[in-house]
Protein backbone atom coordinates (compact mmCIF):
# COMPACT_ATOMS: atom_id res chain seq x y z
CA UNK A 1 0.00 0.00 0.00
CA UNK A 2 1.37 3.40 -1.00
CA UNK A 3 2.07 5.68 1.91
CA UNK A 4 0.56 9.17 1.84
CA UNK A 5 1.23 12.32 3.85
CA UNK A 6 -0.77 15.48 4.36
CA UNK A 7 0.85 18.91 4.16
CA UNK A 8 0.86 19.33 7.98
CA UNK A 9 2.54 15.93 8.27
CA UNK A 10 5.25 17.10 5.86
CA UNK A 11 5.89 20.01 8.20
CA UNK A 12 6.09 17.63 11.16
CA UNK A 13 8.58 15.43 9.30
CA UNK A 14 10.74 18.47 8.53
CA UNK A 15 10.67 19.42 12.20
CA UNK A 16 11.77 15.92 13.22
CA UNK A 17 14.69 16.03 10.77
CA UNK A 18 15.74 19.46 12.05
CA UNK A 19 15.72 18.20 15.63
CA UNK A 20 17.92 15.21 14.81
CA UNK A 21 20.43 17.26 12.82
CA UNK A 22 20.63 19.74 15.71
CA UNK A 23 22.08 16.97 17.88
CA UNK A 24 25.27 17.29 15.83
CA UNK A 25 25.21 20.72 14.19
CA UNK A 26 25.32 23.97 16.14
CA UNK A 27 23.56 26.79 14.31
CA UNK A 28 23.29 26.75 10.49
CA UNK A 29 19.49 26.71 10.75
CA UNK A 30 19.08 28.41 7.38
CA UNK A 31 21.38 25.94 5.65
CA UNK A 32 19.49 23.00 7.15
CA UNK A 33 16.16 24.45 6.01
CA UNK A 34 17.52 24.85 2.47
CA UNK A 35 18.69 21.22 2.52
CA UNK A 36 15.16 20.17 3.50
CA UNK A 37 13.66 22.24 0.70
CA UNK A 38 16.09 20.72 -1.81
CA UNK A 39 15.31 17.22 -0.58
CA UNK A 40 11.57 17.65 -1.07
CA UNK A 41 12.02 19.54 -4.35
CA UNK A 42 14.30 16.76 -5.66
CA UNK A 43 17.18 19.20 -6.11
CA UNK A 44 20.92 19.17 -5.52
CA UNK A 45 22.92 21.46 -3.23
CA UNK A 46 26.40 22.98 -3.43
CA UNK A 47 27.87 23.97 -0.06
CA UNK A 48 30.67 26.51 -0.20
CA UNK A 49 32.64 27.65 2.82
CA UNK A 50 36.07 27.82 4.43
CA UNK A 51 37.70 24.66 5.80
CA UNK A 52 36.51 23.61 9.22
CA UNK A 53 32.96 24.95 8.98
CA UNK A 54 31.42 21.44 9.18
CA UNK A 55 30.19 21.22 5.60
CA UNK A 56 30.97 17.51 5.33
CA UNK A 57 29.76 16.80 8.87
CA UNK A 58 26.49 18.61 8.09
CA UNK A 59 25.91 16.47 5.00
CA UNK A 60 26.69 13.28 6.94
CA UNK A 61 24.38 14.25 9.80
CA UNK A 62 21.59 15.22 7.40
CA UNK A 63 21.90 11.88 5.59
CA UNK A 64 21.83 9.98 8.88
CA UNK A 65 18.34 11.34 9.65
CA UNK A 66 16.86 10.17 6.36
CA UNK A 67 17.32 6.41 6.48
CA UNK A 68 18.70 6.41 2.93
CA UNK A 69 21.67 4.74 1.28
CA UNK A 70 24.52 7.22 1.73
CA UNK A 71 27.59 7.43 -0.51
CA UNK A 72 30.66 9.62 -0.36
CA UNK A 73 33.29 10.46 -2.98
CA UNK A 74 36.40 12.38 -2.01
CA UNK A 75 37.20 14.27 -5.20
CA UNK A 76 40.91 14.37 -6.05
CA UNK A 77 42.93 15.44 -9.13
CA UNK A 78 43.52 11.82 -10.19
CA UNK A 79 39.89 10.73 -9.91
CA UNK A 80 38.51 9.22 -13.13
CA UNK A 81 34.87 9.06 -14.35
CA UNK A 82 34.88 5.28 -13.85
CA UNK A 83 35.74 5.81 -10.19
CA UNK A 84 32.39 7.57 -9.83
CA UNK A 85 30.12 5.70 -12.22
CA UNK A 86 31.59 2.19 -12.18
CA UNK A 87 32.37 0.04 -15.21
CA UNK A 88 31.63 -3.22 -16.98
CA UNK A 89 34.29 -5.78 -16.14
CA UNK A 90 34.79 -9.02 -18.04
CA UNK A 91 34.16 -12.11 -15.94
CA UNK A 92 36.39 -14.90 -17.25
CA UNK A 93 34.37 -17.56 -15.41
CA UNK A 94 31.08 -16.64 -17.10
CA UNK A 95 32.61 -15.09 -20.26
CA UNK A 96 30.30 -12.12 -19.74
CA UNK A 97 30.65 -8.51 -18.72
CA UNK A 98 29.48 -7.72 -15.20
CA UNK A 99 28.48 -4.28 -14.03
CA UNK A 100 30.55 -3.03 -11.12
CA UNK A 101 28.58 -0.11 -9.73
CA UNK A 102 30.41 3.01 -8.59
CA UNK A 103 29.60 5.01 -5.46
CA UNK A 104 27.13 7.18 -7.38
CA UNK A 105 24.60 4.35 -7.10
CA UNK A 106 23.10 5.55 -3.83
CA UNK A 107 20.28 7.76 -2.54
CA UNK A 108 22.29 10.68 -1.19
CA UNK A 109 25.78 11.32 -2.55
CA UNK A 110 28.30 13.54 -0.79
CA UNK A 111 30.64 14.94 -3.45
CA UNK A 112 33.35 16.20 -1.12
CA UNK A 113 35.56 19.02 -2.47
CA UNK A 114 34.06 18.62 -5.92
CA UNK A 115 36.26 21.34 -7.42
CA UNK A 116 39.46 19.34 -6.82
CA UNK A 117 38.89 17.08 -9.80
CA UNK A 118 39.27 18.00 -13.50
CA UNK A 119 36.24 18.95 -15.63
CA UNK A 120 36.30 15.57 -17.41
CA UNK A 121 35.55 13.82 -14.13
CA UNK A 122 33.12 16.51 -12.94
CA UNK A 123 31.15 15.90 -16.15
CA UNK A 124 30.47 12.33 -15.00
CA UNK A 125 27.82 13.80 -12.70
CA UNK A 126 25.91 15.73 -15.37
CA UNK A 127 23.57 12.98 -16.55
CA UNK A 128 23.05 11.63 -13.04
CA UNK A 129 22.08 15.03 -11.64
CA UNK A 130 19.73 15.93 -14.49
CA UNK A 131 18.14 12.63 -15.48
CA UNK A 132 18.85 10.46 -12.43
CA UNK A 133 20.45 7.73 -14.49
CA UNK A 134 23.92 6.59 -15.49
CA UNK A 135 24.85 5.37 -18.98
CA UNK A 136 27.65 2.82 -19.19
CA UNK A 137 28.63 1.29 -22.54
CA UNK A 138 25.37 2.44 -24.07
CA UNK A 139 23.13 0.99 -21.37
CA UNK A 140 21.17 3.30 -19.06
CA UNK A 141 21.05 2.39 -15.38
CA UNK A 142 18.45 4.25 -13.30
CA UNK A 143 19.21 5.94 -10.00
CA UNK A 144 16.64 6.35 -7.21
CA UNK A 145 13.89 8.92 -7.80
CA UNK A 146 15.06 10.88 -4.75
CA UNK A 147 18.76 10.71 -5.71
CA UNK A 148 20.40 13.85 -4.32
CA UNK A 149 23.91 15.28 -4.59
CA UNK A 150 25.30 17.41 -1.77
CA UNK A 151 28.63 18.81 -2.97
CA UNK A 152 31.17 20.85 -1.01
CA UNK A 153 33.88 23.19 -2.12
CA UNK A 154 36.42 25.52 -0.52
CA UNK A 155 36.41 29.07 -1.96
CA UNK A 156 39.74 30.10 -0.45
CA UNK A 157 42.27 27.90 -2.24
CA UNK A 158 43.22 28.50 -5.86
CA UNK A 159 45.96 25.84 -6.18
CA UNK A 160 44.91 22.41 -7.43
CA UNK A 161 41.26 23.34 -7.97
CA UNK A 162 39.12 23.45 -11.10
CA UNK A 163 36.16 25.86 -11.33
CA UNK A 164 32.88 24.06 -11.93
CA UNK A 165 31.63 24.51 -15.51
CA UNK A 166 28.43 26.48 -16.00
CA UNK A 167 26.51 23.39 -17.12
CA UNK A 168 27.42 21.71 -13.84
CA UNK A 169 26.54 24.73 -11.69
CA UNK A 170 23.16 25.07 -13.39
CA UNK A 171 22.22 21.58 -12.21
CA UNK A 172 22.45 22.58 -8.56
CA UNK A 173 19.19 23.90 -7.16
CA UNK A 174 20.98 25.86 -4.43
CA UNK A 175 24.42 27.21 -3.78
CA UNK A 176 24.67 27.82 -0.04
CA UNK A 177 27.44 29.81 1.62
CA UNK A 178 28.49 28.25 4.93
CA UNK A 179 29.92 31.06 7.05
CA UNK A 180 31.87 31.02 10.28
CA UNK A 181 29.67 30.63 13.39
CA UNK A 182 28.80 33.46 15.75
CA UNK A 183 30.71 33.88 19.01
CA UNK A 184 28.02 32.10 21.04
CA UNK A 185 27.77 29.27 18.53
CA UNK A 186 31.53 28.79 18.46
CA UNK A 187 31.61 28.57 22.26
CA UNK A 188 28.92 25.86 22.12
CA UNK A 189 30.89 23.99 19.45
CA UNK A 190 34.06 23.99 21.56
CA UNK A 191 32.16 22.92 24.69
CA UNK A 192 30.43 20.09 22.82
CA UNK A 193 33.35 18.74 20.79
CA UNK A 194 36.49 20.19 22.36
CA UNK A 195 37.35 17.06 24.33
CA UNK A 196 37.17 14.71 21.35
CA UNK A 197 39.90 16.08 19.10
CA UNK A 198 37.96 14.80 16.09
CA UNK A 199 34.28 15.01 15.21
CA UNK A 200 32.33 11.90 16.24
CA UNK A 201 30.15 9.97 13.84
CA UNK A 202 26.48 11.02 13.70
CA UNK A 203 25.39 7.72 15.27
CA UNK A 204 27.64 8.39 18.25
CA UNK A 205 25.70 11.60 18.89
CA UNK A 206 22.40 9.75 19.02
CA UNK A 207 21.17 10.79 15.59
CA UNK A 208 18.51 8.35 14.43
CA UNK A 209 16.73 7.96 11.11
CA UNK A 210 13.34 9.65 11.33
CA UNK A 211 12.54 9.20 7.64
CA UNK A 212 12.70 6.46 5.02
CA UNK A 213 12.52 6.15 1.25
CA UNK A 214 8.73 5.48 1.24
CA UNK A 215 8.13 8.38 3.65
CA UNK A 216 10.18 10.76 1.53
CA UNK A 217 8.36 9.65 -1.62
CA UNK A 218 5.09 10.44 0.14
CA UNK A 219 6.40 13.82 1.26
CA UNK A 220 7.55 14.65 -2.27
CA UNK A 221 4.14 13.68 -3.63
CA UNK A 222 2.46 15.92 -1.05
CA UNK A 223 4.62 18.85 -2.17
CA UNK A 224 3.23 18.45 -5.69
CA UNK A 225 -0.22 19.23 -4.28
CA UNK A 226 0.86 22.69 -3.07
CA UNK A 227 -0.99 25.34 -5.05
CA UNK A 228 1.07 27.64 -7.26
CA UNK A 229 -1.20 30.51 -8.28
CA UNK A 230 -0.88 32.06 -11.73
CA UNK A 231 0.16 35.32 -10.11
CA UNK A 232 3.08 33.57 -8.36
CA UNK A 233 4.14 31.90 -11.62
CA UNK A 234 4.06 35.30 -13.32
CA UNK A 235 6.15 36.78 -10.48
CA UNK A 236 8.79 34.04 -10.76
CA UNK A 237 9.07 34.42 -14.53
CA UNK A 238 9.33 38.22 -14.31
CA UNK A 239 12.07 37.91 -11.67
CA UNK A 240 14.07 35.43 -13.78
CA UNK A 241 13.67 37.52 -16.93
CA UNK A 242 14.84 40.60 -15.01
CA UNK A 243 18.22 38.91 -14.53
CA UNK A 244 18.65 38.77 -18.32
CA UNK A 245 17.74 42.44 -18.75
CA UNK A 246 20.03 43.81 -16.03
CA UNK A 247 22.95 45.90 -17.32
CA UNK A 248 25.00 44.69 -14.34
CA UNK A 249 24.80 41.06 -15.46
CA UNK A 250 26.55 39.60 -18.49
CA UNK A 251 24.59 36.37 -18.22
CA UNK A 252 21.16 35.87 -16.64
CA UNK A 253 19.26 32.87 -15.36
CA UNK A 254 17.80 30.18 -17.62
CA UNK A 255 14.22 28.88 -17.80
CA UNK A 256 15.49 25.94 -15.75
CA UNK A 257 16.10 28.39 -12.89
CA UNK A 258 12.45 29.49 -13.06
CA UNK A 259 11.23 25.88 -12.94
CA UNK A 260 13.52 25.01 -10.03
CA UNK A 261 12.59 28.15 -8.10
CA UNK A 262 8.90 27.32 -8.46
CA UNK A 263 9.45 23.76 -7.23
CA UNK A 264 11.55 24.95 -4.31
CA UNK A 265 8.90 27.51 -3.33
CA UNK A 266 6.31 24.73 -3.17
CA UNK A 267 8.59 22.64 -0.97
CA UNK A 268 9.20 25.60 1.36
CA UNK A 269 5.46 26.17 1.67
CA UNK A 270 4.89 22.51 2.54
CA UNK A 271 7.63 22.58 5.18
CA UNK A 272 5.86 25.56 6.73
CA UNK A 273 2.60 23.58 6.73
CA UNK A 274 0.93 25.54 3.92
CA UNK A 275 -0.73 24.15 0.81
CA UNK A 276 -0.15 27.35 -1.17
CA UNK A 277 2.90 29.41 -2.19
CA UNK A 278 3.27 33.05 -1.14
CA UNK A 279 5.68 35.66 -2.56
CA UNK A 280 7.85 35.42 0.57
CA UNK A 281 8.65 31.80 -0.37
CA UNK A 282 10.10 33.02 -3.66
CA UNK A 283 11.96 35.91 -2.05
CA UNK A 284 13.50 33.70 0.65
CA UNK A 285 14.92 31.26 -1.93
CA UNK A 286 15.87 33.60 -4.77
CA UNK A 287 19.46 34.25 -3.72
CA UNK A 288 20.32 30.57 -3.15
CA UNK A 289 18.79 29.64 -6.51
CA UNK A 290 20.40 32.45 -8.52
CA UNK A 291 23.82 33.30 -7.06
CA UNK A 292 25.63 30.56 -9.02
CA UNK A 293 23.71 31.12 -12.26
CA UNK A 294 24.51 34.79 -12.83
CA UNK A 295 27.67 36.35 -14.24
CA UNK A 296 28.56 39.94 -13.49
CA UNK A 297 29.23 42.33 -16.36
CA UNK A 298 32.83 43.62 -16.65
CA UNK A 299 31.71 47.06 -15.41
CA UNK A 300 30.00 45.56 -12.36
CA UNK A 301 33.11 43.51 -11.58
CA UNK A 302 35.31 46.63 -11.76
CA UNK A 303 32.93 48.41 -9.39
CA UNK A 304 33.15 45.50 -6.96
CA UNK A 305 29.46 44.62 -7.13
CA UNK A 306 28.28 41.39 -5.53
CA UNK A 307 25.83 38.97 -7.15
CA UNK A 308 23.88 38.61 -3.91
CA UNK A 309 23.34 42.38 -3.70
CA UNK A 310 22.15 42.46 -7.31
CA UNK A 311 19.67 39.65 -6.65
CA UNK A 312 18.35 41.52 -3.60
CA UNK A 313 17.94 44.62 -5.76
CA UNK A 314 16.08 42.70 -8.47
CA UNK A 315 13.77 41.12 -5.88
CA UNK A 316 13.10 44.57 -4.43
CA UNK A 317 12.33 46.10 -7.86
CA UNK A 318 10.20 43.23 -9.20
CA UNK A 319 6.63 43.81 -8.10
CA UNK A 320 5.23 40.91 -6.11
CA UNK A 321 1.57 39.88 -6.16
CA UNK A 322 -0.53 40.92 -3.20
Amino acid sequence: MTQTLTIPEVGQLAGAIRAEVAKAIVGQAGTIDHLLVALLARGHVLLEGPPGTAKTFLAQSFAATLGLDFGRIQFTPDLMPGDILGSNLFNFQTSQFTLTRGPIFCDLLLADEINRTPPKTQAALLEAMQERRVTLDGTAHPLPDHFMVVATQNPIESQGVYPLPEAQLDRFLFKLLVAYPSMDEEVRIVVRFGENGTLPRPAELGIAAVASAPLLRAATAAVQQVRLADSIVDYIVRLIRATRESADLAFGASPRAAVLLAGAARARAAIDGRDYVVPDDVKALATAVLRHRLLLSPAAEIEGRQVEALVDDLVERTEAPR
